[in-house]
């Protein structure tokens, strides 16, 4: 196994991991409730009163964030390995997952682990031995 040094990038991958952890704490600090982004995007689907403009804050943020970066560094070469369909295909599979598992990769890997809640267990090794397996049948077995 070799590693591609050009893609490589602990010291920023750290950097974010560390924001997001953080992040997760003070936002269950201060709100009092798990950072999930299905679960924030979900309660704009059906809102409830006085709990609409955290929410919207929140998504916003979320999109300024590239777009503020983008101003600051310039923008940057993106590259998907992956037609429309397949993205598409990908989307409505994590959205259908996220369901099933009552919530995301952020909120069940971040804020659940750290809670040490056993669904949440449950529902991290699941996306990620299926994340596994997915690589592994695409890289391995039909050489994609």
């Amino acid at each position: 196994m070799t590693i591609d040094r050009t893609h490589f990038t602990p010291w920023a991958s750290l950097a974010g991991g560390l924001l997001l952890g953080l992040a997760s704490a003070l936002f269950v600090l201060v709100n009092g409730r798990i950072l999930g982004i299905s679960g924030i995007l979900g309660g704009l689907l059906k809102p409830k009163g006085g709990d609409v403009a955290w929410r919207v804050a929140f998504v916003l943020g979320l999109l300024a964030a590239p777009m503020l970066y983008a101003a600051l560094r310039g923008p940057w070469d993106v590259r998907i390995d992956a037609g429309w369909g397949t993205v598409v295909l990908a989307g409505l599979l994590v959205g259908l997952g996220t369901r099933y598992a009552s919530g995301c990769t952020s909120g069940h890997g971040v804020c659940g682990l750290s809670r040490l809640s056993p669904r949440s267990l449950v529902a991290t090794l699941a996306f990620m031995g299926m994340g596994f397996g997915t690589v592994f049948v695409m890289k391995h077995l039909l050489g994609a």
